[in-house]
């Protein structure tokens, strides 16, 4: 897989949030909105290579619990002093392989990160998190969404729907993500994705140098 230079993406992403930026993207929920907490380190955790674990929830919101895996691995790389960084990574699924990034970047005038994710046939796709760590050590990134470009169910039509990312540090070094669909403003969650990364020798290989 070929890396798109740092550089491209950043220019890339700050072009777009110009374009994709809501006025009610930060009061979604308390946990997205500015903080004192100086957090540009918070995701230094994350640096490495990985063994990815996915689990994910074939129909989101339809009251469907059939859940499939998917097994990949994932290089995390920091740039600007840990105040970005850049995931490269892939996923191998039942019926397709899914080469994948996410570029996330802290703002020190907020105290807040943007999560971009994206593909290598998607392009960075919008709308991008924004969120921070707590107190506790947990993760929250936010952004609206609609129902028609989540592809959810008819029945959502027309709904707005927040997106919320989740980062933990579970024990062992075992890093763990979620992906949560919010139809009533927050009110209750639907979780449809998880990640557990597994640490592993810089050597292995992956996306970054011939993947197996």
């Amino acid at each position: 897989m070929k890396i798109v230079p740092i550089p491209i993406l950043i220019a890339a992403a700050l072009s777009m949030s110009s374009l994709c930026a809501s006025p009610a993207l930060a009061a979604t929920t308390a946990a997205s909105t500015a903080t004192a907490h100086d957090g540009h380190k918070d995701f230094d955790f994350l640096f490495g290579t990985w063994r990815t674990h996915y689990e994910i929830l074939r129909h989101p919101m339809s009251n469907s619990h059939n859940w499939y895996g998917c097994d990949g691995t994932s290089i995390v790389r920091p740039f600007w002093g840990d105040s970005g960084n850049l995931e490269d990574g892939d996923l191998h699924c039942p019926t397709r392989t899914i080469g994948g990034l996410t570029l996330r970047m802290y703002n020190s005038a907020s105290h807040q990160w943007t999560l971009w994710w994206g593909t290598r046939k998607l392009g960075l796709v919008p709308p991008p998190q924004v969120g921070r760590f707590d107190a506790n050590g947990v993760g929250d990134f936010y952004s609206n969404d609609t129902a028609s470009n989540l592809k959810l169910p008819a029945a959502y039509a027309g709904k707005a729907v927040i997106v919320r990312f989740r980062w933990t540090l579970r024990s062992g070094d075992h890093p763990h993500f979620e992906q949560a669909f919010s139809a009533d403003n927050g009110k209750t969650w639907e979780t449809n994705w998880t990640t557990v990364y597994t640490r592993v020798p810089p050597s292995t290989k992956g996306v970054w140098n011939a993947a197996q």
